[in-house]
């Protein structure tokens, strides 16, 4: 993807563009912030590639997969099991297009330097 312009992405670019600017304004350290973030896309249902995007910018910084877990106990009394459930699914989903992706680009680093 490091071969697109943003002309190419002008909506992964305002997402970015949303997320700096909520960084900015928050109050929060930013591993809260991505905290509380996880939290709301389990309370949305959001898409494994929300968490795709969101756990790749955590790892970023820090956080750990008993970061997650914690989230998802703390929010499972509030959202219900259903959606930690379904959260979880799409969070293992996400992870395993990750490693994918990231084995790909390994195999593809390795014929280019055989």
């Amino acid at each position: 993807m490091s071969d697109l312009t943003t002309a190419d992405t002008p909506v992964l670019d305002l997402l970015a563009r949303m997320t700096a600017d909520s960084v900015a304004t928050s109050t929060l350290d930013v591993p809260s912030i991505a905290l509380v973030r996880l939290a709301a896309l389990v309370a949305s249902d959001a898409p494994a590639a929300s968490y795709a995007l969101n756990l790749a910018a955590d790892a970023e910084i820090g956080l750990t997969a008993e970061d997650v877990r914690g989230v998802l106990a703390a929010i499972a009394p509030i959202v219900g099991t259903s959606r930690v459930a379904a959260a979880t699914g799409r969070i293992v989903t996400a992870l395993s297009i990750a490693i994918e992706v990231a084995m790909a680009e390994l195999e593809d680093e390795r014929v280019a330097g055989a």
